[in-house]
């Protein structure tokens, strides 16, 4: 028996900010919403427990102490890396430097609230 990876929490400042972001970044939608200002989005049709993990935005106001020790890596479905770069920025995501060299084959970015996360070359398949 083994695990997998059911959901992932983030911590940030504007959860309701984060949730719509990472929404049309991934094509998720809202699965519900806690006491505490977490709010969970996920694949619509699947939810909790699905193939995909979901991500759970919760409020937090500690400041965030230097780069990620965690991140999520994204790869287009239907479009180039290009194309799909292109649309990321159009969403908010904006370039960041952790130090790559410039030769990468993917794209080093920060969401709305500077969190990192890596645009990948290779395009996969939608579940």
């Amino acid at each position: 028996m083994a695990c997998r990876i059911s959901e992932l929490v983030v911590d940030c400042a504007d959860p309701e900010l984060l949730a719509a972001f990472w929404s049309e970044v991934l094509g998720y939608r809202e699965l519900g919403r806690e006491d505490d200002g977490s709010i969970e989005i996920g694949p619509p049709g699947a939810g909790s427990g699905g193939p995909q993990p979901t991500l759970v935005l919760s409020p937090s106001s500690d400041p965030r102490a230097g780069k990620l020790r965690l991140h999520i890596d994204v790869s287009a479905t239907d479009r180039d890396q290009d194309a799909e770069l292109e649309r990321l920025l159009a969403l908010g995501a904006r370039p960041v430097d952790v130090g790559q060299s410039g030769a990468e084959s993917w794209h080093v970015l920060a969401d709305p609230e500077g969190n990192e996360f890596c645009l990948l070359r290779a395009r996969v398949r939608p579940l």
